[in-house]
């Protein structure tokens, strides 16, 4: 009893967590992941990152201004730390994995610095801290099959990673670099993991990966007719039967490695959504391979139509750089027109950002900040109105809505999302006055459009 108490005592003295997570789907189930840790520990969410014990931000290198943000919140935290020696201040992600021990140097308050492939041993670099170490954790790590708890943000969708790193060269991505290399999960544990969260009440899974397409490339095995034994498409069919899940996405898709039969599974199996997002970068071919992205703008169309061929109401989502080392105004011009023509639900816009240790980085041909500004004011104009166009398609119709949670801008409404993607809002209560729950699935009749939103009556 004595040492039960001496242990309930210990984890009440962890104190309390604040998580800020930048940047990326993988970021968040990172985050999720470090949070029911944290919790395993004996912590528990704070109030306000001002109030915390404990405070992790989990960061984005994608972009440099993502980076400096990150820094501005640390010099906040550092000036807390001085006041309060006590305060644990921890830097994970990708930041983090690129810096290592030079982030120490730069805001020696820190006591831990984690790359992304050591999320799940933050309970072991912890106990080093406590111990009064100042550890910093980059180096290369296998990502054991994961049992950790993750403290989901939501009730109703959950991410579940079926393959950790990168093994692409994308001139201007930093992402090999600090997320490692691919390491597939094996099927059996992601389905075991799904069958969990269904267990739990979740509805809607998204299964992720920095390129999820190359999903099964690292484990063994070929098939009779000499393909591959472990594919995305092989995993769709291999988990599309958990009972209890109503919906499944995938993400991020390339371009490279996306297939006919991928999109044949997407079709004829009915629990997957049909939302793809597959980025395209560039609708120019020669920028395209100064990228090394591996494919050509008619490639990227021939996916777009034979996805709309089979699931014509199909959300097409993607990313795309603008003003790219060297990308000419022609070069840009083709980009627009490549949105114009295939008219996308929403795309992701961003003007070239130099990161270290890339090779695009250190070429001459670096477009002034000017040029960037307009080019992506003029991109996001154009990607507004095209998805203002694809919205346009939804009005007068109905369509089956996955309620998430309460509109925070209105508390009457619920608010959840098509199986297109598209984020819903309408009336909380049925009519006869019961409240809708997260989890529910309800129809509902689409009377305003938006560019990137709906609103509606339950039918």
């Amino acid at each position: 009893m004595a040492e039960t108490e001496a242990m309930t005592a210990t984890l009440s003295q962890r104190g309390s967590y604040w998580i800020t997570t930048f940047g990326c789907q993988m970021n968040k189930a990172d985050s999720e992941r470090m949070a029911g840790i944290l919790e395993v520990m004996g912590y528990h969410a704070a109030p306000a990152e001002l109030e915390a014990d404990l405070v992790l931000y989990n960061t984005c290198t994608i972009r440099d201004n993502a980076e400096q943000k990150v820094y501005s919140y640390l010099g906040r935290q550092a000036q807390r730390k001085r006041l309060n020696p006590h305060l644990t201040l921890v830097v994970a992600g990708c930041v983090a994995q690129q810096e290592g021990e030079s982030l120490l140097r730069r805001v020696p308050e820190l006591d831990l610095v984690m790359g992304p492939q050591h999320a799940n041993r933050l309970d072991v670099l912890l106990a080093q801290v406590e111990q009064g170490q100042q550890v910093v954790a980059t180096g290369e790590h296998h990502i054991l099959e994961d049992i950790t708890t993750a403290r989901r943000d939501s009730s109703v969708c959950g991410w579940v990673n079926v393959i950790y790193g990168c093994n692409e060269r994308c001139t201007y991505c930093v992402v090999p670099a600090v997320r490692g290399q691919e390491q597939s999960r094996l099927p059996e544990a992601i389905k075991l993991e799904m069958e969990g969260l269904a267990a739990r009440g979740f509805k809607e899974i998204t299964l992720l990966g920095q390129n999820i397409d190359a999903y099964g490339r690292d484990l063994p095995g070929i098939t009779p007719e000499g393909r591959r034994a472990h594919t995305l498409t092989d995993l769709l069919h291999h988990v599309h039967d958990v009972a209890g899940i109503a919906r499944i996405r995938f993400a991020t898709s390339h371009p490279r490695y996306f297939t006919e039969r991928l999109i044949d599974a997407c079709a004829d199996l009915p629990k997957l959504c049909e939302h793809f997002h597959v980025p395209f970068q560039s609708g120019d071919d020669a920028v395209l391979k100064a990228m090394a992205r591996g494919y050509t703008v008619d490639r990227y169309r021939r996916i777009v139509e034979r996805i709309r061929e089979r699931m014509p109401d199909a959300a097409i989502s993607a990313d795309v750089i603008v003003a790219f080392p060297g990308e000419s105004d022609a070069q840009y011009r083709r980009t627009l027109d490549l949105i114009e023509e295939l008219g996308f639900d929403a795309v992701n816009t961003a003007a070239y950002s130099p990161r270290p240790n890339t090779p695009a980085a250190t070429w001459p041909d670096q477009l002034p900040e000017a040029v960037k500004v307009e080019r992506l004011r003029e991109l996001n104009a154009l990607v507004e109105r095209k998805a203002k166009e694809r919205s346009a398609r939804y009005a007068g119709r109905t369509e089956q809505i996955l309620v998430e949670g309460r509109n925070p801008k209105d508390p009457a409404q619920v608010m959840g999302r098509t199986r297109t993607n598209r984020l819903t809002f309408c009336a909380g209560e049925r009519a006869d006055g019961t409240a809708l729950q997260p989890g529910d699935l309800v129809n509902v009749r689409i009377e305003q459009v938006r560019a990137f939103s709906l609103g509606g009556k339950l039918a």
